[in-house]
């Protein structure tokens, strides 16, 4: 049995990937794991909403008018209070300081819609689209200092049907998210794993 892990969701949305994480805690499908925080900078984000009717720890943190290290300070003080082990970005619409990777090396991970490094950055399922891709998805990576950049640990793939828009593309890459998200938390916290240059490598040791 694996000690019980703690996840820290930082989410600016409608937080439908803290949604997919919290039911797979209570499925069973993430062993061993709670959230003990969820964090948005923004007070009106239907997540933060969704996640106290869970009955979840939240916080508001604010961003506007603020540095961004300002910010991530306060944000990365509250994840260190709830003794998180494993930060999760669920639609958390801010660039993170270098300051703040630095706080949780390995330990940040993102989910992102398409095949990266295909199409990075926002609207990348419309990027997609609009490009011709015949194959899309989603990827979970680690979080490092730069955009979308970070070591790669599950991705999924998804067809773009000639039916398609891009609101059905998105929503069936949103499907897959879920998924994804899922098995690299399981694979982070309880896997074991190395980095080999910017390959994620599974061990039979947790380096975690």
């Amino acid at each position: 049995m694996w000690a019980m892990k703690s996840l820290g969701i930082l989410l600016s949305g409608r937080g439908s990937n803290l949604a997919a994480i919290a039911d797979s805690i209570d499925a069973g499908r993430i062993l061993d794991a709670r959230i003990a925080v969820v964090i948005s900078n923004k007070a009106d984000a239907p997540g933060i909403t969704a996640a106290r009717q869970r009955g979840l720890t939240t916080l508001v943190i604010p961003s506007r008018g603020r540095t961004r290290e300002e910010h991530d300070r306060e944000v990365a003080g509250a994840l260190k209070q709830h003794h998180v082990d494993l930060v999760c970005l669920a639609g958390y619409m801010r660039l993170l300081s270098p300051w703040f990777v630095q706080q949780f090396p390995q330990r940040i991970l993102n989910i992102h819609p398409s095949l990266l490094p295909a199409f990075p950055g926002l609207e990348a399922q419309e990027q997609a689209f609009a490009y011709g891709v015949k194959v899309s998805g989603c990827t979970v990576h680690f979080v490092d200092e730069e955009l979308d950049h970070g070591a790669i640990i599950v991705q999924k793939t998804v067809p773009v049907l000639d039916s398609d828009d891009e609101h059905t593309l998105a929503a069936r890459i949103l499907e897959q998210e879920h998924v994804a998200y899922t098995e690299a938390i399981n694979e982070v916290l309880h896997g074991g794993f190395r980095i080999a240059g910017r390959r994620f490598v599974k061990s039979q040791k947790a380096e975690f």
